[in-house]
């Protein structure tokens, strides 16, 4: 009997609340789903429909917003963790808002090889999203850091060339990396080094494990890894600095600033990185890890309107690496040290276009650099005076520039059978320097793509889409070598709502780069020399993934099982040339990688995460099309991933577990294939992460390389191209502490 006028009371005193906090406007709440809780900070776009005027801004501790509006708009709410709530709002209406949570992570909007932006869920590939949550947990400071605990990649490092990937069991070559769809320049022995790829500006990354050929061309062979930069899309301001260090000697600073006027948007950053270099028994002058020195810097403008979208952005990087050699006799008074400084630049821009009934215009351009210098210093340690030494031999500089010009045109209506797109790619690379042969070469690409998406089964009464099926081709014209007709086939079928079965076909088209054809790398750990005469390499690709999802109130399970196969016809290894540890790249007949992925998610919003992932990868190959291959040799990965946030609290526990078990390499010595094997090996880190502040402070600390895991054994083989070969390969350089604070600012008014 008192529950109805308690309730009625209680109801008047809130409306009564709210009138005197807001007086007579119209006001919007917007609160979490499934926990009924008020969403804090949640970012707020109203933008007019007749106007096309926007306006920015923030709920309040307690999920509220006033609606100002004076002709009806369009209401987009956005924040970390939740779907987008999109809808429309009349001037003094009152609502109440549920955002979902994404407990899956499957509402992730995803670009990569798609027409146009499409959730990861209803992609035709398996695109892999590390968002930036994800990425604040971990405290990932670059790329390395990121992609190391991940099932199915396997990182390894090396004092000078840095960190490189292996996907799929194929080389960082046949990988490509992306920056907002640009094409990264600047690889050493065939991989990029990932400390080089620093994360201070990067909004989520996009994994494609698989071929994508026909979309991105070469280099693309095992996958393509894009790398997606912020942009302030919501608020006038925005202002965030971060601050790293970690017990072995790195101190990293960055800072950023944003702003956006009407239909104008600015944002410039920059930051510092340094490394002073570690041995885990520092006996000498010389580092395993050497220290290192970044600088960077980028921006960008950008010019929206409902039609076009416009995109101005540079960057900058500078890395100092110095590698100080031993004390030399008869008095340990002198050394030569090598001091090798790597520069990155690039500005691109980008226009997308919205054409009447679903037609799209995409285009892009950009121009990239990247510069190596070598110099060699002798510096005596009495007077501390430095010379350069001025023999050819001691001092020299690469350079690589490369030009990308891509466009394309896409019909993507949801509600049509047949969709399509079709474009060009462009790409000329040139590469100068005393290293290269005849001191100049240059490899042009050119090519034209189309690719069809068709939907022959639909869901009556609903727009899900039962079976997609896209067939592509890639013709290429590439200036040094005969490329072949390159094919696709994709299909994804949606079993029933949870269950999707994925599957690609791909033939494969890679042509060596500048650098396997023509550069000569040699220092004191490396000596390779190009081969002009390589051929291309060809290949076949076969991917299967079958996903389930499951959300059921507050608990989510997600399964992940995808089988491969790759083929790959004259594959490029580094092969021992001669007795004085001399390599050069060489081409193998015929190389195979094949294995099973399994990934495990379980979730019980808000607070508790489980990841686990299991990956069996086996590679084999052959000398000649008349030699027998080998046996296939099999390596095993397995990471477990648990977290729980603290709501209240604003606090996060993190641990990521990875077991890399003993790994195969094949090595070519010109007659025979060898095998080398990597020992098994254990890593593990922790991290802790707490807001402050309505989370415009973020403090991380934790422990990295839990159980110290630093040098392991390495039989069979050589030492792929370092004079030191050894027999043992550097993981990390053990186990340390790292403290990393972040602070961010938003003004929406």
């Amino acid at each position: 009997m008192t529950k109805g006028p308690f309730s009625l009371v209680v109801g008047l005193l809130s409306l009564l609340a709210v009138t005197v906090g807001y007086g007579q406007k119209a006001f919007i709440k917007v609160i979490d789903q499934k926990s009924h809780e008020p969403v804090a900070f949640a970012h707020v776009c109203f933008e007019g429909l007749t106007s096309g005027s926007a306006k920015y801004c923030l709920t309040t501790i307690d999920g509220i917003v006033v609606n100002e509006v004076s002709e009806i708009s369009k209401i987009a709410i956005s924040y970390v963790g939740f779907s987008t709530y999109i809808d429309t709002i009349k001037p003094g209406q009152s609502m109440d808002i549920q955002l979902r949570p994404t407990v899956l992570n499957m509402d992730e909007v995803v670009v990569t090889a798609q027409y146009t932006p499409e959730r990861a869920d209803k992609s035709i590939y398996k695109v892999e999203v590390i968002n930036a949550r994800q990425i604040d947990q971990k405290a990932a400071t670059n790329m390395a850091d990121l992609l190391k605990d991940q099932s199915t990649m396997r990182v390894t490092q090396d004092g000078v060339l840095g960190t490189s990937l292996r996907i799929q069991g194929m080389s960082g070559e046949n990988v490509k990396f992306l920056q907002d769809g640009v094409p990264l320049i600047g690889r050493l022995n065939g991989n990029f080094d990932l400390n080089q790829i620093n994360l201070f500006n990067v909004d989520h990354v996009e994994v494609i494990e698989g071929p994508m050929s026909v979309i991105y061309g070469s280099n693309a062979l095992a996958g393509v890894i894009n790398i997606i930069t912020k942009e302030n899309k919501s608020s006038i301001l925005n202002t965030s600095a971060n601050f790293y260090t970690e017990s072995v000697g790195v101190y990293n600073f960055d800072a950023a600033v944003s702003l956006n006027r009407k239909r104008h948007g600015f944002s410039i950053d920059g930051g510092r990185n340094f490394f002073g270099g570690y041995s885990p028994v520092d006996t000498s002058r010389s580092k395993t890890f050497k220290p290192r020195r970044q600088y960077f810097f980028d921006g960008y403008y950008t010019y929206t309107t409902n039609v076009v979208k416009l995109k101005i952005a540079g960057d900058y990087f500078n890395e100092l690496l110095l590698d100080n050699g031993p004390l030399l006799g008869p008095y340990y008074e002198t050394a030569f040290d090598n001091h090798f400084t790597t520069i990155r630049y690039s500005g691109r821009a980008d226009a997308s276009i919205k054409l009447p009934r679903s037609n799209f215009i995409n285009l892009l351009g950009s121009w990239s650099g990247y510069n190596r210098l070598r110099e060699t210093i002798y510096k005596d340690l009495t007077t501390l005076n430095e010379n350069v030494v001025p023999q050819s031999w001691a001092q020299d500089t690469t350079t690589i520039t490369n030009l990308i010009a891509r466009g394309t045109f896409a019909k993507n209506n949801p509600a049509r059978r047949f969709n399509y797109q079709a474009g060009f790619d462009i790409s000329v690379e040139r590469g100068t320097g005393k290293k290269i042969e005849d001191y100049e070469q240059q490899i042009g690409d050119y090519a034209a793509f189309l690719s069809v998406k068709w939907d022959p089964v639909k869901a009556s009464h609903s727009d899900r889409v039962v079976l997609s099926i896209q067939p592509g081709v890639r013709m290429i014209y590439n200036t040094n070598y005969n490329a072949p007709l390159v094919y696709a086939l994709s299909a994804k079928w949606n079993i029933v709502e949870p269950l999707n079965l994925r599957f690609s076909y791909s033939r494969g088209f890679r042509a060596p780069s500048i650098k396997e054809l023509y550069l000569v790398f040699v220092d004191v750990n490396h000596n390779v020399l190009g081969n002009p005469d390589l051929k291309a390499e060809k290949s076949n690709n076969f991917n299967l993934n079958l996903n389930w999802a499951k959300e059921q109130r507050k608990v989510a399970w997600s399964m992940d099982v995808t089988g491969f196969y790759n083929f790959i016809e004259n594959v490029i290894l580094l092969a021992q040339t001669g007795s004085s540890l001399e390599y050069s790249y060489q081409n193998v007949s015929r190389y195979k990688s094949a294995g099973v992925q399994l990934g495990c998610s379980y979730s019980v919003y808000p607070g508790f995460k489980l990841q686990i992932g299991f990956a069996e990868t086996g590679i084999t190959g052959s000398v000649d099309a008349d030699s027998a291959y080998q046996p296939f040799k099999w390596s095993t990965e397995v990471t477990v991933s648990p977290s729980y946030r603290f709501i209240k609290p604003d606090l996060t526990l993190s641990v990521y577990y990875k077991y890399s078990g003993s790994a195969p390499q094949l090595l070519f010595d010109e007659e025979s294939l060898n095998w080398q094997w990597v020992a098994a090996y254990n890593t593990m880190d922790f991290t802790a992460s707490k807001g402050f502040w309505n989370s415009r402070f973020r403090l991380s600390a934790g422990v990295k390389n839990i159980f110290n895991t630093t040098t392991i054994p390495s039989t069979g083989g050589g030492g792929g191209g370092h004079g030191d070969g050894g027999g043992s390969t550097n993981i990390s350089w053990g186990r340390t502490v790292f403290l990393k604070l972040s602070f961010q600012f938003n003004k929406y008014k």
